[in-house]
């Protein structure tokens, strides 16, 4: 049992959590906590802990998963500075990356009509987490980020995927223009939510190949980047209000998509 705080395993696991250069570096991230450690492939799984206090119930719990895996058990003084959340659940794992390319994304033989998000410089991590789980929800075949959005295995952006950071396939374009191009070219059209744009986002067809466009939280998309799209939409709003949330806007968007669908299936 890991009792110091001076482990080196602990010290690693600290900087796994605070430093993305380090996630990357070492191609792992981390996942905390009972939901998305059950959910986890245990395939992917290098290395888990487990708080001492936590350790019986655990073990009734995911005790074939567990038994399959590198485990240790740490002191509840050590677990918690390996934790990130303000209530630790006694468990914590180190996962391997994940890895997709926009021709595995578009390649997906079961399905006629694509549907995926592009995110140029989402920054909040809650965002982003929130625009995977709708994303899998809606039946999205990807997300396509731009290089400067927020780190997906960032910590919060983690627990707000709710374990969709397993099943949605991603990437991070170093351009989004050749991307969407070659989406084009596959038969995907592009709608950007914009303030300028002159259809409401329901009076338009998404059941063929589908891509929404959504920028940064404040400044919106880049008028180069909105001037890819095929069309621009708009979200219909009443008061004062001028925009919404960048995951509020997503999940709307999705959902109108896969509302259109589900009448067509």
């Amino acid at each position: 049992m890991i009792t110091s705080l001076q482990n080196k395993a602990v010290k690693e696991t600290a900087a796994l959590l605070g430093k993305k250069k380090e996630r990357d570096r070492r191609g792992l991230f981390v996942v905390e906590g009972v939901k998305l450690f059950g959910e986890a492939p245990a395939e992917r799984i290098e290395q888990v802990y487990l708080a001492q206090s936590a350790r019986a119930q655990l073990m009734e719990q995911y005790g074939e998963k567990l038994k399959a895996l590198p485990c240790e058990i740490v002191s509840d003084e050590v677990f918690t500075k390996m934790s990130d959340t303000v209530t630790p659940q006694g468990i914590l794992c180190l996962v391997r990356q994940y890895s997709y390319n926009i021709e595995e994304m578009l390649s997906k033989e079961e399905k006629e009509h694509l549907l995926f998000m592009i995110l140029e410089d989402i920054q909040d991590p809650g965002n982003l987490g929130t625009i995977f789980r709708t994303a899998e929800a809606a039946g999205a075949d990807g997300v396509i980020m731009s290089g400067k959005t927020a780190d997906l295995y960032n910590p919060k952006t983690i627990r707000s995927t709710m374990g969709s950071i397993y099943r949605v396939p991603f990437f991070y374009a170093e351009a989004l223009a050749a991307v969407m191009e070659t989406l084009k070219a596959h038969g995907v059209r592009i709608f950007a939510a914009h303030l300028s744009g002159k259809a409401d986002y329901d009076a338009c067809d998404y059941r063929e190949g589908t891509a929404f466009l959504i920028g940064n939280e404040g400044r919106g998309l880049k008028e180069e980047t909105a001037a890819l799209a095929d069309e621009r939409i708009r979200l219909p709003m009443e008061g004062q209000v001028e925009s919404l949330n960048a995951a509020v806007a997503s999940s709307i968007l999705l959902y109108e998509a896969y509302r259109q669908r589900r009448i067509v299936s």
